[in-house]
């Protein structure tokens, strides 16, 4: 048996290849399918399984492209009442993959179509080898069951069941290969090793420690992070099926007199993703920033409206092809042009431009010291509880977008977050708003710390 796992950083997506000697299974894909073709084809095998565990509700998934492009057939939950042609799975049902027996066991509680594909090697054992848990079980954490609005108690309650009563009944020696880890929203407090073990998950994770039934439910329905908007529709779209890639616009380059009269159109937008410091230098006005050092696709996904052309600001062709490559991931397909020349060329035509004030740790420290200005800390709440500066006011900055209007926009605003790339975010929003006097903290409370200023 062969097994090669594929990890996107940022969004924290795990997808496998499970081979034999001819013919290979992807499992839970990415929707950038060239990388699982031409891993394939560098062992010498067919694509002829897609397996999904569940209706990803954290990015759009490549079943579609990878089975147009190889012919291979799309293995889905029965629970998800998928639209496009597949074979639905449901718990017990069992195929096979040269000498590998897949089983599926049903585990519905981070989504109600949730399933694990459990393989046994034939050629070497008759004991399961490995689980795909998909976002069941996770190394050090189990699947968050509030992605449904009045749901959670009761899948939560299906999750203590279907974990305790399946999963860990699997042989302890059983490898454990999740769909996420470390940094994906999916879960609470996912840890950095990228696979484990049924018995060692059983002994260490803590959400699998915990023996009482409405305990861990209240641990996975109380201080939950907050869920991107994408996580709302991103699940609808791969039960429809994703648009294929190949029918998706590429970004071309616009000079600035056309990307200025595009611009003008309602249903479009436009998003800079330079780094913080040069967006704060100068920017188009009411553009979005989204830092794409940053956690990009997640932010993009939770705050860009998905039914808009997006127009791109970057320092280069190859930064634009890479950012309409993970607006795919979470679901925003129209990404139409990129400014040619950037914020140089947009000048140099003589067309206004913005700005965000940058301010280093003690140059804040010295601001929010002066009468009327407000230090808002855009972090989540529990980062905000963690720890803050005295006096900060707690919006994350993902709900600007609604609760701006809570802030009086004639004060001068400075804006925190950790690093400064939320910040940069929340100051583009509240520009969108009408606030004048916005300044980002670069280097977030981070940099603050580590000047002596907060302790």
């Amino acid at each position: 048996m062969l097994l090669k796992q594929f990890f996107i950083e940022k969004i924290a997506h795990s997808s496998y290849l499970i081979g034999g000697t001819t013919t290979c299974a992807i499992v839970d894909p990415s929707r950038d399918v060239d990388r699982y073709i031409e891993a394939a084809e560098a062992e010498g095998l067919k694509i002829t399984h897609i397996l999904e565990t569940h209706l990803h509700a954290d990015f759009v998934s490549g079943h579609m492209d990878l089975a147009e492009r190889t012919g291979a057939e799309i293995y889905a939950p029965a629970a998800g009442h998928c639209t496009f042609e597949h074979i639905a799975v449901s718990h017990g049902n069992t195929f096979r993959i040269e000498d590998m027996e897949v089983r599926v066991i049903e585990t519905p509680g981070h989504t109600p179509d949730c399933l694990v594909y459990v393989v046994t090697d034939t050629s070497r054992g008759d004991t399961p080898v490995a689980a795909f848990t998909g976002d069941t079980l996770f190394v050090g954490d189990v699947g968050r069951p509030d992605l449904f609005p009045g749901k959670a108690r009761e899948l939560a309650g299906q999750l203590f069941e279907n974990l305790h009563t399946k999963v860990m009944t699997l042989p302890p020696e059983c490898l454990v290969f999740p769909a996420h880890g470390a940094g994906s929203l999916c879960g609470k407090m996912m840890g950095a090793m990228r696979f484990s073990t049924i018995g060692y998950e059983t002994t260490y994770n803590p959400a699998l420690r915990i023996e009482d039934t409405g305990e861990f439910i209240r641990s996975l329905t109380v201080g939950m992070p907050p869920a991107p908007d994408h996580f709302a529709r991103c699940s609808d779209i791969n039960r429809k099926g994703p648009a294929l890639v190949r029918t998706l616009p590429l970004p071309r380059g616009m000079k600035p007199a056309e990307f200025r009269e595009r611009m003008k159109d309602a249903d479009t937008i436009v998003l800079s993703i330079r780094n913080y410091a040069t967006f704060g230098g100068q920017h188009i006005p009411d553009s979005y920033h989204i830092d794409i050092g940053g956690n990009f696709a997640t932010f993009a996904g939770w705050v860009l409206p998905p039914d808009r052309d997006i127009l791109l600001v970057t320092d280069s062709p190859a930064q634009a092809r890479e950012a309409a490559v993970q607006l795919r991931r979470v679901g925003l397909d129209r990404t139409i042009g990129y400014l040619e020349g950037g914020t140089h060329a947009w000048v140099m035509a003589g067309y206004p431009t913005d700005h965000v004030y940058q301010l280093s740790p003690s140059e804040v420290h010295e601001k929010i010291s002066e009468p009327d200005v407000v230090l808002l800390d855009v972090r989540s709440k529990e980062e905000y509880e963690e720890q803050h500066i005295p006096g900060a006011v707690n919006i994350m900055a993902m709900d600007l977008r609604t609760r701006a209007g809570e802030l009086n926009p004639t004060k001068p605003i400075v804006a925190i977050c950790r690093t400064g790339h939320r910040s940069s975010l929340a100051c583009s929003l509240l520009k969108q708003q009408g606030f004048t006097e916005v300044y980002n903290a670069a280097g977030g409370i981070t940099g603050y710390i580590a000047a002596g200023f907060l302790r």
